[in-house]
C-alpha cells in the first residue's frame, strides 16, 4: 500500500525525467499553471473524465450507466436530495483536460452512446463538441485532449464533418507525421502560440484515411496511445500492464520504448445481475483517493510509474468530483493550480448507494426498457429453457 509519501515522491518525476523551464511569464498559466507552459504535452500527467457526457441526471432517466454523477438522490427510495453540474463544461472548469466518449451511428447520425444508444443517448457528437468548443473560445491558454470510441468504425470524414459543423476542427494539432508515435511532443506554450489547442485521439481509425479527409487533426489512438486493462470489478486488480494495443499488450519495456503515451484506466465497475457491469460509484471516493486504501488512485499512480519509468500521462477515472483524482493530478505534476472552479454541493456516495437488490431492480427496469435490454433477456430465457430441457 503507497502512502502520502509516494505521492510527494512522484511529484518530482517532472524534474527527474524531463527537464522544466520556468515559464518566461509567471502571471500567465497554461492548463491552471504557470509551471506547465514550458514542459512537454508528453511531460505532463492530465486527469481524465471517463465517458464525460454520459451523466445520472433528468435527460439520461438517472441511468446506471453514467459515468458522471449530476443529481444525489437515495436510490433505494428514489428521493432526490441534490442537485448540483458536472457536465463536460464544469469537469474542463475543474481542471480536468482530456475528456472521452463513445460515438455511435445512430440512423445515419453521429450520437453519444453508451455501449448502445438504446441505453443511454446523450445526443449529438457535433452538440458535444460545440461544447468544448465553446469552453476553448473562452480559455484560450488550455490546451484540451479529446478521445473518441468509434464503436461503429465512422469514416475519417465523417467524424472531420461532426468537427467542421462544432467550429472545433480550427483547433486541431495535426503532426508533422501521424503513422508512428512521436518522440518530442510541443510544449503547452508551443501549442497554445500555434492556436492548435485540440489533440484529438480516435480508437480506432486507419491513418492513411485522415489526410485525405481533410483531417490530419484526427490521430489514430493506438498509434500514439496505450492503454492499461480496463473492466476492473475488484480494487485489488488494477494493473499497470499494457492492454492495447496488441502490438504492446503485456510488455511494459515495448509500450514505453514506442514513444507511446502511457493512458492509465482507474475506474472500478459493479459486477450484477445477468452478467452486466456498471460504474460503482459507492466507491468512487475510495478509487479515486490519493491514498490509504487498496486501489486508490495515488497509489495506482506511484505504482505505473514505477513501471514506467516516468509518469503516466493521463489518469482516467470515472465521478472525477468524488474523492481526490484531480489532487492527485497536481502532486504528480508538481503545481499548485490557479483559475479553477470546483462544482458546488459535492456529494455523499454513502446516501446514494442503497443496497445491492435496490439497484438490481434498477438496472432491471432499465433492461426491460430498451430493445437492447429485451434481447438480453430474452436471451437468457432461451437459455434457462434449454438448460431445462
Amino acid at each position: 500500500m503507497y502512502s502520502v509519501i509516494s505521492l510527494l515522491l512522484l511529484s518530482l518525476l517532472p524534474l527527474t525525467f524531463g527537464a522544466v523551464v520556468p515559464a518566461q511569464n509567471a502571471s500567465v498559466a497554461c492548463n491552471n499553471s504557470p509551471d506547465l507552459c514550458n514542459r512537454s504535452y508528453s511531460n505532463i500527467t492530465q486527469l481524465g473524465a471517463h465517458d464525460s457526457p454520459f451523466l445520472r441526471d433528468a435527460s439520461t432517466g438517472n441511468s446506471l450507466s453514467g459515468n458522471q454523477y449530476v443529481q444525489q438522490f437515495k436510490a433505494w427510495q428514489h428521493q432526490l436530495t441534490d442537485s448540483r453540474l458536472v457536465n463536460t463544461t464544469a469537469q474542463l472548469n475543474a481542471g480536468v483536460r482530456l475528456v472521452t466518449a463513445q460515438v455511435h451511428n445512430n440512423n445515419g447520425s453521429l450520437h453519444l452512446c453508451h455501449t448502445s444508444c438504446d441505453l443511454l443517448d446523450a445526443g449529438l457528437l457535433s452538440t458535444w463538441l460545440g461544447e468544448v468548443g465553446t469552453w476553448m473560445d473562452a480559455n484560450r491558454n488550455d490546451v484540451v485532449t479529446v478521445l473518441l470510441v468509434n464503436s461503429d468504425d465512422n469514416t475519417a470524414a465523417q467524424l472531420h464533418q461532426e468537427f467542421v459543423q462544432a467550429g472545433i476542427d480550427k483547433y486541431g494539432y495535426a503532426p508533422s507525421q501521424n503513422t508512428q508515435a512521436l518522440q518530442t511532443w510541443p510544449t503547452l506554450q508551443s501549442l497554445i502560440a500555434a492556436n492548435t489547442r485540440l489533440i484529438t485521439f480516435v480508437a480506432d481509425l486507419d491513418p492513411s484515411t485522415t489526410g485525405p479527409a481533410g483531417a490530419p487533426y484526427l490521430l489514430d489512438e493506438f498509434t500514439f496511445v496505450f492503454e492499461n486493462p480496463f473492466q476492473v470489478t475488484d480494487a485489488s486488480n488494477f494493473s499497470c500492464i499494457p492492454d492495447r494495443p496488441p502490438a504492446v499488450a503485456g510488455n511494459i519495456q515495448e509500450a514505453i520504448s514506442s514513444n507511446r503515451l502511457s493512458l492509465v484506466n482507474h475506474f472500478l465497475d459493479l459486477q450484477e445481475a445477468l452478467g452486466i457491469t456498471v460504474p460503482n460509484f459507492a466507491n468512487a471516493k475510495l478509487t479515486n483517493a490519493n491514498s490509504g486504501v487498496v486501489g486508490s488512485l495515488g497509489a495506482a499512480a506511484a505504482d505505473c510509474a514505477r513501471q514506467f519509468g516516468k509518469q503516466p500521462n493521463y489518469l482516467l477515472v470515472d465521478f472525477f468530483d468524488q474523492g481526490s483524482a484531480i489532487n492527485t493530478v497536481d502532486t504528480i505534476n508538481g503545481i499548485t493550480p490557479v483559475g479553477r472552479s470546483q462544482p458546488s454541493n459535492v456529494t455523499n456516495p454513502q446516501q446514494i448507494v442503497g443496497s445491492n437488490a435496490g439497484i438490481k431492480s434498477t438496472i432491471f427496469n432499465e433492461l426491460i426498457g430498451s430493445p437492447l435490454g429485451a434481447l438480453v433477456l430474452i436471451g437468457i430465457g432461451l437459455q434457462i429453457v434449454m438448460i431445462s430441457l
